[in-house]
């Protein structure tokens, strides 16, 4: 008789298991694609930050000069005479786009951390529940 409830203790334990199994290795795999896209939003902050800083040392050099003042900018292959207030909004736009596209990414970022976490919290609370049985 005991060995008839250890059998169906057991039986009922393998489903279970192979739950678990099945939440981890969906865990793992969510966690590397987040950590993937965690590393990318983070490499994409770096080089918009390193768009507004240029667009900031830009719009420091050219704010000296006179306002009539009329210079290159290359886009391309090719330089185009422009004035300077032209190319200052033209930096001005950089700054604002690089500003909002950072802070998209970081939202990205969190949600992303926080989806982990909760994915997390699930699995634990599986396997508590799996301990009180």
């Amino acid at each position: 008789m005991r060995s008839v409830r250890l059998c169906l203790l057991v039986n009922m334990a393998a489903p279970i298991d192979l739950e678990l199994k099945k939440a981890f290795s969906e865990l793992q795999v969510k966690m590397i694609d987040t950590q993937q896209k965690v590393k990318l939003a983070d490499l994409q902050i770096d080089q918009l930050t390193r768009v507004q800083k240029h667009a900031k040392l830009t719009h420091a050099e050219i704010g000296v000069l006179p306002d009539n003042t009329r210079l290159y900018e290359g886009v391309g292959r090719m330089f185009i005479l422009q004035s300077k207030e032209e190319i200052n909004n033209q930096l001005t736009d950089k700054q604002k786009t690089a500003d909002e596209k950072i802070k998209e990414l970081e939202q990205k970022k969190v949600y992303l951390e926080r989806s982990v976490k909760e994915a997390e919290d699930n699995i634990r609370e599986m396997l508590l529940s799996r301990r009180a049985q």
